[in-house]
């Protein structure tokens, strides 16, 4: 199988604040993946450096088998769709125009696209750019990125601002783009998208990919979801629960007990809780946000810095 993004030691600084670091991935075309991290993390700085958007200092990046610093660089751009994640549009021009010279860009034709896509996510494509609110500027950037039926997709933070139906309608398109051979790129720190729509994943943390795998695979974990009610006093009890046993992350006080992540011995848990006042308990298996926090927390519980 072709490799739609192929990304080999990519480095980026900005002097002392953080950029990215021997960035490695590989997205095989087709796939539809996943690029998770918080805020800060390195996501916009790796996409925009991928796209030739900024400079790299060290790496190299291809799209489709071709490295991003070919002079044919257009001829390659024009088979990606990107959303930014904050699109920004020029001023005085109205909704249509501006997707008609979105299309010019491309030279192609897209105006039976533009206007399902504007259709399907209630876009009116008589109003000015200064008049959209950040979500319909959101949903122009859209329309912008998919009007091509470009060969890949790279969507940075695409459902901020939108609604939730709308944004079932996005994810609607985007699996009927996938469906059709469409590669697709989505960054985002909302864990349920990734794993509802994603196949594959990669973690990025402080500039650095610390994990990357199939969503199923990342989901798998030694870790459980544990619940416990206590008429105990809470913070003694979460206390002695993190002195006494190792494996413990995320504590956190929740109605009338505390949630953790769990990955020790499951046996001497349960001696914990049968010597102390325990109402209630619930073990169970972790979601994709849970298990990416045990990426982002330290030993003792705290998030990492």
């Amino acid at each position: 199988m072709n490799n739609a993004i192929q990304i080999r030691r990519l480095t980026k600084s900005y002097g002392k604040a953080r950029g990215i670091t021997n960035i490695d991935l590989t997205i095989p075309e087709g796939a539809f993946f996943g690029f998770i991290g918080p805020n800060g993390a390195g996501k916009s700085t790796t996409i925009h450096t991928l796209l030739g958007l900024i400079r790299a200092d060290s790496g190299s990046a291809s799209i489709f088998g071709t490295d991003i610093a070919t002079k044919n660089k257009k001829a390659l751009l024009s088979q990606i769709g990107y959303l930014p994640a904050e699109a920004v549009f020029y001023p005085g021009m109205r909704v249509r125009e501006i997707l008609r010279f979105s299309a010019s860009l491309r030279r192609t034709d897209c105006t039976r696209s533009a206007e399902e896509l504007c259709e399907r996510l209630s876009l009116d494509t008589s109003k000015k750019a200064e008049e959209l609110s950040f979500g319909n500027r959101k949903k122009l950037g859209i329309v912008c990125a998919l009007q091509g039926n470009p060969r890949l997709c790279i969507m940075d933070e695409p459902t901020s601002g939108l609604d939730p139906l709308i944004q079932r309608e996005f994810f609607a398109i985007l699996r009927e783009r996938h469906a059709q051979g469409t590669t697709i790129f989505l960054s985002s720190h909302i864990l349920s998208e990734i794993q509802r729509y994603c196949t594959r994943a990669a973690v990025i943390r402080e500039g650095r990919i610390i994990a990357c795998d199939s969503v199923e695979a990342l989901s798998q974990t030694n870790a459980k979801r544990i619940q416990v009610q206590s008429c105990q006093d809470l913070s003694a009890f979460a206390a002695s629960l993190s002195d006494t046993l190792d494996g413990i992350r995320g504590i956190e006080q929740a109605e009338h007990g505390i949630r953790f992540l769990y990955s020790g011995d499951i046996n001497r848990l349960l001696q914990f809780f049968a010597a102390h006042p325990v109402s209630d308990l619930s073990i169970s298996e972790p979601d994709l946000e849970e298990i990416f926090m045990h990426y982002y927390l330290d030993t003792d519980g705290g998030v990492q810095k």
